[in-house]
């Protein structure tokens, strides 16, 4: 009688098994990054105790962190936050809603492409700060104004990135599609837009770093009394020469663009590669 062979355990990848490997690497990827941070935290804050430089041009981390708890706790900068972030989204929504379709026309119409396309991509290259004189000039110093200019500072990123979708898509699903009965809206609503979705999602991406620099240039030029944005402490930070409020806001600023990445971006980017097959 054969003796039995030795028993082989089969996973599949990314069960259970392979879990605590990936999470210990995870972790110690972590740690490694926290502890780069801390030593470069613990150098600035060495240099500016011993004097390296000045420390009203460059403040030193912990008058930095006294003034963003200052500010939360007197309520200023969780309110600028708020503002800002109320501004940011409701011109970023307005710019993607007006991208998409715009950006489908491009890619679908050659007149479209050979006018709105040309428009698009000489205004995408223009400095948000530009809209800024004009703006102001149309709806003066309102809400709307500021609204206007991450509109305008969002809106040719989202069309041109769905446009650069669009054509990225192999030409063989316009055919199936075509060979089924697909045309016209349908066409481009429930065949083109789905599969360009990979690409569109880092036109999105680029879209929300281009309405945070356009929201910015706002609020440093156009002052409102409806509310006083991240913006507005920068500018009055440098009024009054005041570094550790201005480079507060600017880490408050980067902090939120992380934020958003890690819990929007990344994941929503990382789960549609996957889904359509773009990586492992």
């Amino acid at each position: 009688m054969n003796p039995s062979p030795p028993a082989l355990a089969f996973r599949r990848p990314g069960s259970r098994s392979a879990t605590p490997s990936s999470s210990h690497s995870s972790a110690g990827d972590l740690l490694k990054a926290l502890l780069f941070f801390a030593a470069c935290l613990g150098l600035w804050e060495f240099g500016s105790r011993a004097q390296w430089w000045n420390p009203v041009l460059i403040p030193s981390p912990l008058d930095i962190g006294t003034y963003i708890v200052h500010g939360l706790a007197e309520g200023e900068l969780a309110s600028a936050c708020g503002v800002t972030l109320k501004r940011l989204l409701l011109g970023y929504i307005i710019g993607i809603a007006l991208g998409i379709p715009l950006g489908l026309l491009t890619a679908r119409f050659k007149f479209a492409n050979n006018t709105l396309g040309v428009v698009a991509l000489g205004l995408q290259t223009l400095p948000s700060v530009c809209w800024v004189p004009l703006s102001l000039l149309w709806f003066g110093q309102t809400e709307t104004s500021m609204l206007f200019i991450v509109v305008m500072g969002t809106l040719w990123a989202v069309l041109l990135a769905t446009d650069h979708g669009i054509r990225q898509i192999p030409p063989i699903y316009r055919r199936a599609a075509s060979t089924m009965g697909s045309h016209g809206i349908h066409l481009l609503w429930r065949v083109l837009l789905p599969a360009s979705l990979p690409h569109l999602v880092s036109g999105t991406k680029q879209g929300w770093a281009f309405a945070w620099r356009s929201l910015m240039a706002a609020e440093i030029y156009v002052t409102v009394l409806t509310g006083f944005g991240l913006g507005h402490l920068l500018h009055y930070g440098r009024e009054l020469h005041a570094m550790d409020q201005v480079a507060a806001v600017m880490l408050v600023i980067l902090l939120i663009g992380f934020a958003a990445d890690k819990a929007i971006f990344t994941p929503w980017e990382r789960f549609l590669r996957r889904r359509w097959g773009l990586s492992a």
